[in-house]
């Protein structure tokens, strides 16, 4: 079920609905906002309700029994139960073909010849999400961060709520859980805010994103013959898909469980604004750069090594598992890899750099934006390039220095969606888009909606297009 879709926006306001009416009533209320929950998860493929109860039971026994036992070795069992359960079902059924494969590959090197069978293996829709989520509480938990959650219900809603259970923003159980049990509160303020992230969530994936996948799509698929400015339009323009895809999602995700009454963490803050690469993971994809901060990097022993090799060495790792993570792939591996030896670097060359008054200058300021910006835009290509010899098509077309043929006006949009997108993190950046748009005159307000509204229908007329991060 699909946020742009219609049968999502029925589903939505009858779970709104009931998430009202069932307010005196809060037990029966998170009873059927998680049956909702499970409804909304298993919508497409009924099995899918298996692997989140068995992730879900697990944690929420781990975690009893971690929390009530004084025995270390007890409470390390069951974490490890826990964490193998979890990265066991994530393992199997993300990454089975990709390390067999890997396997048989490596073997032929030297000489051996092993076979594998292909399961055909369907991968769970946010099984990448949920199972971080919900292993993250039993760490917190170990590490006497939060106490366990006692109701089977209460812990369940948090795994699998529905707004943000397919592409997250990834949870901490110390942020949901002490709201569930409280009585939600709505004012006309949090009413408006969440409508403008809903709208605008919507505007940023229908019009914007899935504007510009119509044009890096067809290019990513067949640089042979484009131009470099062909090419470099359609790397721009993938660049700024997945920020619209990805972000609007979490805006809609956000703007839904708002008006239900619980707050969801923010999960971009206008990353390509990023003056460094430390910078640009505290503004992109925010739940998973900081679960990887705490839970990998930091017990890895993040800053505090004793020698810079093992920080860089912590780096490299946490990043190389941050690829992984979106992908059983080796060009996510290569993803994830330039991005540990950005910051790598940064962290040799660049933590003296980042405190001068130079570097803090304006016009220093934007010089380190644009470099940031496109050192990430080449990750991109990586990122969309599925193996090595599409990657090595695309930068030939990328040096490609032909005349084009013609301006197309699917070029022309393209290019102008991607200045608007540039244009308005800039804005953003020195005064939020959405507080001015509040402190607009009403009239003004009803028309930008209406106008929002048809966009928003006429771009959708030929059905909604998954969102990217449903395949991670």
């Amino acid at each position: 079920m699909l946020f742009n879709s219609f049968e999502y926006f029925v589903f939505y306001l009858a779970a709104l609905a009931l998430c009202w009416t069932l307010v005196g009533f809060p037990k029966l209320r998170i009873w059927i906002l998680l049956l909702a929950s499970y409804y909304f998860y298993v919508s497409n493929n009924h099995w899918l309700i298996v692997l989140i109860l068995i992730s879900t039971q697990i944690d929420y026994i781990a975690g009893i029994r971690i929390d009530s036992s004084r025995s270390p070795a007890t409470r390390r069992w069951f974490l490890l139960l826990s964490v193998a359960t979890n990265l066991g079902i994530l393992g199997f059924f993300k990454y089975y073909g990709f390390f067999a494969e890997t396997v048989v590959d490596l073997a032929a090197v030297v000489g051996l010849r092993l076979s594998w069978t292909d399961l055909n293996i369907i991968l769970p829709v946010g099984i990448s999400f949920y199972t971080f989520q919900s292993m993250s509480y039993t760490i917190d938990v170990y590490r006497r961060h939060i106490p366990a959650e006692r109701s089977w219900s209460r812990f369940a809603f948090y795994v699998a709520y529905f707004p943000q259970l397919i592409a997250g923003p990834i949870m901490r159980a110390s942020h949901f859980l002490p709201q569930v049990p409280k009585k939600p509160a709505m004012t006309p303020a949090r009413f408006e805010s969440a409508l403008v992230l809903i709208v605008m969530g919507l505007i940023k994936k229908i019009v914007l994103g899935d504007l510009l996948g119509r044009y890096a799509d067809p290019m990513f698929n067949s640089p042979e013959g484009a131009s470099a400015f062909q090419a470099w339009l359609g790397l721009y323009a993938f660049t700024f898909q997945i920020y619209f895809d990805f972000s609007g999602y979490s805006d809609i995700a956000i703007g839904c469980s708002s008006l239900m009454g619980y707050d969801l963490p923010d999960n971009f803050r206008r990353p390509y604004m990023a003056v460094s690469f430390s910078d640009f993971w505290k503004r992109w994809h925010i739940s998973l750069s900081s679960w990887l901060r705490d839970y990998l990097y930091i017990p890895l022993g993040g800053n505090r090594m004793k020698t810079r090799f093992g920080t860089y060495r912590n780096l490299m790792l946490t990043m190389l598992l941050g690829g992984l993570w979106h992908g059983a792939a080796w060009h996510f591996v290569l993803w994830g890899f330039l991005h540990g030896g950005y910051l790598a670097v940064e962290k040799m060359v660049g933590s003296a750099a980042v405190t001068t008054a130079s570097y803090r200058s304006r016009g220093s300021l934007f010089l380190k934006r644009i470099m940031v910006f496109h050192a990430v835009v080449l990750t991109w290509l990586v990122f969309r390039c599925e193996d090595m010899t599409a990657l090595g098509h695309y930068l030939t077309a990328l040096i490609r220095f032909e005349p084009v043929d013609r301006v197309t006006v699917g070029m022309l949009a393209c290019a102008g969606v991607i200045l608007f997108g540039w244009a308005a993190q800039w804005i953003n950046e020195i005064a939020s888009i959405p507080e001015r748009f509040q402190a607009t005159p009403v009239v003004l307000k009803g028309a930008i909606y209406a106008a929002a509204v048809v966009l928003i229908m006429v771009f959708n007329l030929d059905g909604p297009r998954p969102f990217i991060y449903f395949r991670f």
